[in-house]
């Protein structure tokens, strides 16, 4: 399948979002707590992200025998990724934060196997092991730091793990809304579980204190980050070949790493150069990339 060059442009759009939201996030947790954080940001996102999905004339209906399954996917799409990754965040580097999450294609052929009898190949070990070398080298970093912070890994882990969980979930429970309109629900109701662990867990938020900055970061998590990133995501979750998707899955934790050096001044260590390798490499290998691309060069000898 050819890739348009509009295409082509919204896919480095799309990666760019997604790589910068980490710096972003873990500057706006300066001043905002992390619960919310996801609460305003996410209700925010739900509002842009409904109007988008009304123009486009698609419907929102929610049938009640369908709130139960849209719940059961909420859980590990939006809760467990969205907790997990913040609360993380507040204790590693917004770059390594990036790297760890993208485990989570490798997370889903393994949880497949394990929870749905999906056979293990031989690239599946070698993704694996690539995986797992990435995540136990920042994981040795994080504990052998004099300030490190290895439950911040844990975190995020987990969260790459229920974004791996949700993967395989919204492939086997069977909704009858779109897939826009799937999220938008998904989105509000994760908004609601937020919201409510905010008032029970965090200190009353105090916005007057907010500085201008703090405020440009909010809305770029509910403008770009929930709402343009995911329009751009549904145009071309359709369309786009899995090469293409593979591509951007290792080009975010880069764009990450980069990123947050610029923005809010981490600097990458070695550690984290190569970890980002090892999880290059097992997302090339658990999406059979390196395999497909080799294929598609020897079609064209």
């Amino acid at each position: 399948m050819t890739i348009t060059p509009r295409q082509v442009t919204l896919l480095v759009l799309l990666t760019l979002m997604w790589g910068c939201n980490w710096p972003m996030m873990k500057f706006t947790l300066r001043e905002v707590s992390p619960l919310w954080f996801r609460a305003l940001t996410m209700a925010g996102g739900v509002l842009v992200l409904a109007l988008w999905v009304h123009g486009r004339g698609l419907s929102l209906a929610l049938p009640r025998a369908q709130v139960r399954r849209v719940l059961a996917l909420t859980l590990p799409n939006i809760v467990g990724w969205h907790l997990g990754s913040i609360i993380g965040l507040t204790t590693i580097a917004a770059g390594r934060a990036g790297i760890l999450a993208f485990t989570m294609p490798v997370w889903t052929v393994l949880l497949g196997a394990l929870l749905f009898g999906q056979a293990l190949t031989r690239r599946t070990l070698i993704a694996s092991s690539c995986a797992l070398a990435g995540v136990a080298l920042l994981l040795a970093d994080e504990w052998t730091a004099l300030s490190g912070a290895p439950r911040g890994v844990l975190w995020v882990q987990l969260a790459a793990i229920s974004w791996a969980l949700g993967t395989l979930l919204m492939r086997r429970i069977e909704v009858s809304l779109s897939s826009e309109a799937l999220t938008v629900w998904m989105m509000g109701f994760g908004a609601v579980f937020f919201a409510v662990a905010a008032l029970l867990f965090e200190p009353p938020l105090a916005p007057a204190a907010w500085h201008a900055a703090t405020w440009a970061a909010m809305a770029w998590g509910v403008v770009v980050n929930f709402g343009i990133a995911q329009a751009i995501w549904f145009g071309l979750a359709r369309a786009l070949p899995s090469q293409a998707s593979a591509f951007s899955l290792m080009a975010v934790p880069l764009v990450g790493v980069l990123s947050s050096a610029w923005l809010i001044g981490e600097a990458p260590r070695t550690s984290d150069w190569l970890a980002m390798g090892f999880i290059a490499a097992a997302i090339a290998a658990a999406t059979g990339l390196g395999v497909r691309a080799l294929r598609s060069d020897n079609a064209r000898r």
